[in-house]
């Protein structure tokens, strides 16, 4: 039998950060609008895709926390992972450096591919029942 705990580390600390970034920075610091706004002004986003983001990290970074669909909710937010990955990339490795380096953003995503391979794990809530009937069984 492996130990789990390790993983679960990984599994609460990506959900953390997505969260964080989607609930406190995103929400109540950016403001929903202010988000939007920025995301539209400094990378062209189209304002639905910033919801999308912010949806994504906020309920995704809830779930993977929770331990209900990490693999979906994983999966799923890769894509903006990788879009900060981008977005960071002109800025060098650090992330101290002026508007942050890509050194973080690889590391959630390395974060993020570890919880899209290894699902809920041990201390998780598992899944819905009514909603699982929905989810193909790769993503559970």
């Amino acid at each position: 039998m492996r130990n789990e705990f390790p993983y679960f580390l990984i599994r609460l600390s990506y959900g953390a950060v997505l969260l964080a970034h989607g609930l406190l920075l995103k929400i109540f610091d950016f403001t929903i609008d202010g988000t939007v706004s920025y995301f539209a002004e400094s990378f062209g986003m189209p304002p639905l895709l910033s919801y999308f983001v912010i949806f994504g990290e906020t309920i995704g970074g809830a779930l993977i926390i929770l331990g209900i669909y990490t693999r979906l909710a994983a999966f799923l937010s890769l894509p903006i992972i990788v879009g900060a990955l981008f977005v960071h990339l002109g800025n060098g490795w650090l992330f101290s450096n002026q508007n942050g380096g890509w050194e973080y953003p690889l590391l959630l995503l390395v974060m993020g591919i570890a919880c899209t391979i290894g699902g809920n794990g041990s201390f998780a809530l598992k899944r819905l029942p009514i909603i699982d009937l929905f989810i193909p069984d790769i993503l559970k």
